[in-house]
């Protein structure tokens, strides 16, 4: 049973466990490397729900955890923490390895526009609660111990709960394809999870606890802090689609065995980021870093592509919706976003009429329409690039609006393309003003020409500046140009 499905189709079917207050609860980054586009899209995705409830007039509580030092990750309780090998083989503390690439991504994520949540809880900050949970589990007898580590049980919890609701996944099938794993043979069965580990001596950072000295399980950490600070239960639980199975499942199953009851009313989960239909990700190295994307510093890439080129074209797929990488699909982003900056541009030079041709009530309905249909961010966008397609009719003398229906078409423009969707211009670089110049100059030189009737002269720079995709409109108060 996919309990995500829809979540705001209708606004008014959303209804908050205490409304007007959201608590929102997303899955943050594992932080022993640079942010790839993955992470873009898992951050981005949320980013967007946050925006728009508070735009709907909601009081959100978002959290989004760092998944900092003591833990292994997937469905593997054997092996070597990620960041402790990281910090192994850089000769430096774990606390380092996690500071480092913390700070890079919150860079990242600024230069993205992402807001920053209002909670940023830490793994490795809530080994207390962990252990507390493990206690209630245990007491309630869905947990047991083995040689210093804590697993659950999942057969006994499958007896009066369903483990697998979340996923669809049934526990018969778990029993048929469970994996023999090394060093698992003191678990009942090979789908059971660790609530503790017992650490050996590879493991650098453990903590000590009734059971052992040790660390929690990857799956514990969520459930600890979510219920922390959102309290049991909470609205709204997200993350990347590679999380549903085993990891939000698990989160289930801890919430069910210690407190009787499921922990989120709805679960949202952003789908992957393709290459060539291959999952992009660390563990098949196919990869880019956000930060080469900014510099371009990377084989596959042709070009440079700024950060709000980035969002745009994460924005452009619903983000339940696979998203496959290409360059030219960003180089189209690129484009369709410089068009919309362009048109919000030209509406402060729209001349006012007695009458209007467009119905802004149904304008506004429309976005609203869309983003209450489960944030539906590319319908949202396509409705922005009708209402381009207005703006310019308009400017063109093809349609009128009369002044109040201008600033409020700028309004809720802005509302949408800035706010709700978190697209802001770049800033004006050296670059830019020399563009700017040198077109200055150009047109000025074009329109010299007309005055002297060089209509071949005109018409060349016309021509030669579209081969560019750089387009010449001439109004009455002038030549004006854009990027196609």
């Amino acid at each position: 049973m996919y309990i995500y499905n829809t979540l705001v189709r209708k606004k008014q079917l959303f209804k908050p466990i205490a409304p007007p207050h959201v608590g929102l609860y997303v899955c943050g980054p594992t932080v022993y490397g640079d942010a790839h586009l993955g992470h873009a899209r898992a951050a981005i995705t949320f980013d967007i729900v946050f925006r728009y409830l508070i735009h709907l007039g909601y009081k959100v509580r978002y959290v989004r955890n760092i998944t900092d030092v003591g833990h292994l990750e997937n469905d593997a309780d054997e092996g070597e923490d990620k960041i402790a090998k990281k910090a192994r083989i850089e000769e430096l503390e774990p606390m380092e390895v996690v500071k480092f690439y913390t700070d890079r991504y919150h860079a990242n994520m600024d230069e993205l526009n992402v807001l920053h949540p209002s909670i940023e809880p830490t793994a490795s900050g809530h080994i207390i609660e962990q252990i507390e949970l493990v206690k209630e589990i245990l007491k309630n007898g869905y947990g047991y111990e083995a040689d210093g580590s804590v697993y659950f049980d999942v057969e006994k919890y499958n007896r009066k709960f369903e483990y697998g609701k979340l996923s669809g996944r049934k526990i018969e099938d778990l029993l048929q394809n469970t994996r023999e794993l090394a060093g698992q043979e003191e678990k009942k069965n090979g789908f059971d999870f660790a609530l503790w580990k017992r650490a050996d001596s590879r493991h650098i950072m453990h903590w000590p606890s009734p059971w052992s000295e040790g660390f929690p399980g990857w799956h514990l950490e969520c459930s600890a802090m979510a219920a922390k600070y959102l309290g049991d239960p909470f609205d709204i639980h997200g993350g990347g689609m590679d999380l549903l199975f085993p990891h939000h499942e698990s989160e289930i199953a801890q919430s069910n065995a210690a407190h009787g009851h499921d922990p989120v009313k709805f679960w949202m989960h952003n789908n992957m980021i393709t290459v060539n239909g291959q999952k992009m990700g660390k563990s098949l190295n196919n990869f880019i870093t956000l930060d080469e994307f900014f510099t371009g510093n990377h084989e596959s890439l042709v070009q440079a592509y700024s950060p709000m080129t980035i969002r745009f074209f994460i924005l452009q797929a619903h983000y339940r919706s696979t998203l496959d990488f290409s360059n030219e699909a960003l180089q189209a982003a690129e484009k369709g976003l410089s068009k919309l900056f362009e048109t919000y541009k030209l509406i402060d030079q729209l001349k006012p009429a007695h009458t209007s041709s467009f119905d802004i009530d149904a304008i506004k309905n429309s976005l609203e329409n869309a983003m209450n249909d489960d944030f539906n961010t590319p319908v949202t966008i396509a409705q922005l690039f009708e209402l381009s397609r207005m703006i310019n009719l308009a400017n063109d003398g093809k349609a009128s609006l009369k002044q109040p229906d201008i600033d409020q078409l700028k309004q809720i423009f802005g509302l949408y393309l800035f706010d709700v969707l978190g697209l802001i211009p770049e800033k004006n670089n050296s670059n830019d003003q020399l563009v700017n110049y040198l077109m200055d100059t150009i047109l000025e030189l074009r329109k010299q020409a007309k005055e002297n009737k060089d209509w071949a002269t005109s018409d060349r720079i016309r021509d030669e500046l579209a081969k560019l995709n750089i387009q010449v409109k001439d109004t009455k108060e002038g030549a004006r140009w854009s990027f196609n």
